[in-house]
């Protein structure tokens, strides 16, 4: 089963999850997302199922499926399939939230094999902590860039997207709305939407800027003492190169990135 350890000097928590490492690289016959597959026996808009290889006990770790669309991205479901995804990410951490054990509910993606994702149909995961992750923890004060400048990408009904000031990776994307909201379930339809909107906009502008799709992560950051957000970052410096986090950054946390923040919100923009 799943132990979680500390570090006895850094105090970084590590889950040690001997189940995973048996678990398949890639699916042996057919997509299991697809519509008939070993996951999606039923015809469905958006899904939801428990993961077989959850990374923490307790029925915490979930598989939600975007459309049973195998080619499909997220931006091309459009306004309105990008809002069912929203709502059903909202429901389920409404669902897990709920729960007496679970204090933090992280709703992510992986997208493309350079970032570890071993199926290509549309996916995301959630995983329902029993405590708030130390990053998570440390941008509870976190606030929305009041004014990125030239950092700007995109706004959509009260909504913005930006590049970060300072990012660790060569492609970063910001979204959070301008007004205080803590997570998804305390957003209404307009909020929502808009939310659906800008990600189906920004990630259509990352997939065009260079022609190809986008290897990316993505994940929500929801905290009651929190402002909600969005980070999108990709691991690639240029088409198909991949930026390596070096030893004297992990090292040092201090990173280095060649990508100057305002040419990629400019580039971005033009798109």
């Amino acid at each position: 089963m799943t132990e979680l350890r500390r570090d006895p000097v850094l105090g970084t928590r590590v889950h040690i999850v001997r189940r995973r490492k048996d678990r398949p690289n890639l699916p042996n016959t057919g997509c299991p997302f697809c519509v008939g597959g070993l996951e999606a026996p039923e015809p469905y808009d958006v899904r939801w199922f428990p993961n077989r290889w959850p990374a923490m006990d307790g029925e915490r770790c979930e598989v939600v499926l975007y459309t049973p669309d195998h080619d499909a991205t997220f931006w091309s479901l459009g306004d309105d399939g990008a809002r069912k995804v929203v709502d059903l990410w909202a429901d389920r951490t409404a669902a897990l939230g709920a729960r007496d054990d679970v204090r933090y509910v992280l709703v992510f993606e992986n997208r493309g094999a350079d970032v570890g994702a071993t199926i290509s149909h549309p996916h995301g995961q959630i995983y329902a902590y029993d405590h708030v992750p130390e990053r998570q923890e440390q941008r509870v004060p976190w606030r929305p860039d009041p004014d990125p400048g030239e950092r700007l990408v995109a706004e959509r009904d009260g909504w913005a997207a930006w590049v970060p000031y300072a990012p660790m990776f060569p492609i970063s994307i910001e979204l959070a709305p301008r007004r205080h909201l803590v997570d998804l379930p305390a957003m209404g339809d307009t909020d929502r939407a808009a939310l659906a909107g800008l990600l189906v906009d920004v990630l259509g502008r990352l997939d065009r800027l260079w022609g190809r799709p986008l290897p990316y992560m993505l994940w929500l950051n929801q905290h009651p003492d929190g402002w909600f957000n969005v980070e999108i970052v990709s691991p690639w410096r240029q088409p198909g190169v991949m930026r390596f986090i070096a030893a004297a950054e992990v090292a040092s946390t201090e990173y280095f990135n060649e990508v100057v923040p305002e040419d990629l919100a400019a580039t971005l923009r033009d798109l």
